[in-house]
């Protein structure tokens, strides 16, 4: 291969991952990384989290220092979007004219937050959480002394930012259309008790309360108007809605598209030569037997590595149990598995909610299909052990914390 060009498109670190693979694996040929924006690859959880709260700088939250790019020989193109790709012809449009051909590509292009669609809203000075930013922008306006911040969407990304402005002594209101935060991902009972985390340190959650309409206001000021009639006047609204894969150029090249880019166990696209990992990536996973995507950063540091691996024309399988973790005041937590369409039939806890140190499992038919631990660490292999397992188990023994959990199969 050492005659043959690789194009990896998106500059974050699925894309950093699998330039790091490639050269691992004794790819020598032409290897150039594109991406919109113009710093190296970094880590996007650190945003919402030790970036925003300034406790990490943007040195320590890239994948790879700068000058290691230029050591592997990796052509970096920064700063410019890629417009086109004309998959019979294998090339790759950027947004200043050049051409690059490549023998394969990766499509590594992430997600874009949804906007707010309410009246007002595209006047207003609203904050999005995607980029770095768009973090040092958000982190700026939260250091005004006194202010008061406004979070619409009680998902992770609000509740992260939600816990950073409270930890710097602002007054802050997460405004949540659901009857609790993180209803979908966790449940009502889960998400009940991250409401009452956010309430104990200060953080006014109003539940069933949707964004009716924003009203720009004097002085940079704000009026935030939800769907019960009450007004909340904010220095700052930040909005987490949730985000959409970015697929543009996937389907104007008349790739296969469905909520991302539709890619086979191998990461491979409906076009053999291009293939898909992070969260642009819609997953045909064998371990759960439906199309998945998964925007959480260890999926794009998994499938990275696997596209690379796939692109070498190596054996891949890519059928990652889903990881995510988040950080929220005293509470750290990591989650494992994927419910699917089908749901869940109970929740099992191991441990004292109340105290904010237990595991909890969602089952369907006796089976795990995902876990989480709050507080307690070392376990997430014992977790994905048991999602992996298609199994029932035994849920007294499951509950019992003095069973190790591999001996709670049935």
């Amino acid at each position: 291969m050492t005659q043959w060009s690789f194009v990896l498109v998106g500059g974050g670190l699925a894309a950093a991952k699998a330039a790091e693979t490639l050269r691992a694996e004794g790819f020598d040929g032409r290897l150039v990384l594109v991406g919109a924006e113009p710093e190296v690859p970094y880590d996007r959880p650190p945003l919402s989290k030790e970036y925003l709260r300034g406790t990490k700088s943007l040195e320590q939250v890239r994948v790879h220092p700068e000058q290691w790019y230029a050591d592997q020989g990796i052509e970096l193109l920064l700063g410019v979007p890629a417009e086109a790709l004309d998959v019979d012809a294998h090339t790759l449009t950027l947004g200043d004219g050049r051409r690059l051909a490549y023998d394969r590509l990766l499509l590594a292009t992430g997600s874009s937050p949804r906007r707010l669609d309410v009246p007002g809203a595209a006047e207003a000075p609203l904050h999005y959480l995607r980029t770095r930013e768009d973090a040092d922008r958000l982190r700026a306006a939260l250091a005004v002394s006194g202010g008061r911040v406004v979070v619409v969407g009680g998902g992770w990304i609000g509740l992260e930012t939600a816990a950073a402005a409270r930890a710097a002594g602002l007054d802050v209101v997460v405004l949540e259309p659901q009857t609790t935060p993180l209803l979908g991902p966790l449940g009502a009972e889960l998400g009940g008790l991250f409401a009452d985390l956010h309430r104990r340190h200060g953080v006014d959650v109003r539940t069933s309360a949707g964004v009716a309409a924003v009203r720009p206001g004097a002085a940079g000021r704000t009026t935030v108007v939800d769907t019960t009639g009450a007004e909340h006047e904010a220095d700052v609204v930040v909005v987490g809605v949730g985000a959409r894969p970015e697929t543009t150029l996937a389907e104007q090249a008349g790739l296969a598209v469905d909520n991302g880019v539709c890619v086979d166990a191998a990461l491979r696209s409906s076009h053999p030569d291009v293939f898909a990992a992070g969260d642009v990536a819609s997953i045909d996973h064998p371990l759960f037997g439906e199309r998945l995507r998964v925007e959480h950063w260890a999926n794009a540091l998994n499938g990275g590595p696997a596209a690379a691996r796939s692109m070498l024309g190596q054996d891949v399988v890519f059928d990652r149990v889903p990881y995510f973790y988040t950080d929220q005041f005293e509470l750290g937590m990591e989650y494992s598995g994927y419910v699917g369409r089908a749901g869940y039939d109970q929740v099992v806890y191991r441990g004292d909610p109340a105290a904010l140190e237990f595991m909890a499992f969602w089952l369907r038919d006796g089976v795990v299909r995902a876990g989480m631990n709050v507080n307690v660490w070392d376990v997430v292999s014992d977790v994905q052990a048991l999602v992996r397992a298609r199994r029932p188990v035994d849920v007294a023994r499951l509950r019992d914390a003095a069973v190790p959990l591999p001996e709670t199969l049935a």
